[in-house]
């Protein structure tokens, strides 16, 4: 039998080292630091791990909201996915992760994407976000 990804991995020691090392990446990146202004970084890497590590089958608990609910403001295209994938892999590759771990990370991560991913500014217009302002941030422009 296959061991679960938390166990494979190392467990929550991986899982925040990982998070520390990624969420790094996202607060400094041009265009992706954008979505997480006023929010305390350490608080950001902390569901995330808890989140991540309930999904890989590890023993943890998870407080934080429902992945929709948390991403329905934010306009995140494929492209805004692609480039998060690739500073996660980036990440995961820093942390000494193994190849076949990071494949499975990425493929249950990239199975959270459907609720996050919106395909055209008109699907993202059609989402009744009441009383949440929409947060939409422009591709920088190249240098």
């Amino acid at each position: 039998m296959k061991q679960n990804l938390f166990d494979a991995v190392g467990g929550l020691a991986t899982l925040e080292r990982v998070h520390k090392i990624f969420y790094d990446k996202i607060y400094a990146h041009p265009w992706l630091k954008h979505f997480f202004e006023g929010h305390n970084q350490a608080t950001i890497e902390l569901r995330q791990t808890q989140f991540m590590g309930l999904k890989f089958g590890g023993n943890v608990v998870y407080p934080g909201k429902d992945l929709e609910l948390a991403h329905r403001r934010m306009y995140i295209t494929p492209e805004i996915f692609l480039v998060r994938q690739q500073l996660l892999r980036d990440s995961l590759e820093e942390a000494s992760v193994s190849e076949e771990n990071i494949r499975r990370w990425l493929k249950i991560d990239v199975a959270f994407s459907k609720p996050i991913i919106k395909e055209s500014m008109e699907d993202f217009e059609c989402i009744d976000l009441k009383y949440e302002r929409p947060l939409v941030v422009p591709k920088p422009a190249s240098d």
